[in-house]
């Protein structure tokens, strides 16, 4: 797999490269232990090596890869590491739907019901770059509509990889068939559903749910 060009728009050269070599490395092809060579790296993307620097240091701060005098060593990213990923998710999108219980979130719920419908036509059409962005988007929207700075700031530090997960786990839901995909876009209609009851006990129980499921999608890709 490689990373959806149409998802690099906007960004750098050096966060660009990051997003490819973050996506290797999640899924496995460049494995822990390996060393990265800045030079190898620029060869391939045909670039000089600061932007390759640029990428390193950022995939450095996201804990993928340690760097050392000999290069950049993968640490690559462990079913544990991943298991705290979603634990991480887990407290960030509960506190943020448990916060939309109250006020007129009409225009939200809306652009939600929007994102399922189009997650319908990718399952359809097969597109699973459009429907992994669209799950991803469906969520974060959620986070962003609570409007707190330091939840905000919190899921940016782990969205790429977020992301990147996302992709790579939306590749194995697909691969199993149609019923799976129809039961993902039922969980995400369940979230709505609580998100319009404006109850916190509801809310609650409904993101529990989610990501008891999630999880076991998530050891079946990152066993």
């Amino acid at each position: 797999m490689r990373y959806p060009a149409v998802w690099l728009q906007g960004l750098s050269l050096g966060e660009s490269m990051a997003c490819e070599l973050r996506l290797q490395i999640i899924a496995g092809n460049i494995k822990p232990g390996e060393v990265i060579s800045e030079n190898k790296v620029a060869a391939e993307f045909g670039t000089s090596r600061s932007p390759v620097r640029e990428a390193l240091k950022t995939l450095s701060n996201e804990g993928l890869i340690r760097l050392e005098r000999m290069g950049a060593v993968v640490n690559g990213l462990s079913s544990q590491d991943v298991e705290e990923l979603y634990d991480v998710r887990f407290l960030i999108e509960s506190f943020a739907q448990q916060r939309l219980a109250e006020g007129n979130r009409e225009s939200l719920l809306s652009n939600l019901k929007r994102n399922i419908d189009k997650m319908e036509l990718a399952m359809k059409h097969r597109e699973i770059e459009e429907f992994s962005y669209l799950d991803f988007s469906f969520h974060e929207s959620i986070i962003v509509e609570a409007k707190h700075a330091r939840i905000l700031y919190l899921w940016k530090s782990i969205r790429q990889i977020v992301l990147t997960v996302m992709y790579l786990t939306t590749a194995e839901v697909f691969s199993k068939g149609e019923n799976k995909l129809k039961s993902v876009i039922d969980k995400h209609r369940s979230i709505v559903a609580g998100l319009e009851s404006k109850d916190v006990t509801v809310i609650q129980s409904v993101v529990q749910q989610y990501f008891a499921d999630s999880h076991k999608t998530l050891h079946s890709r990152f066993p």
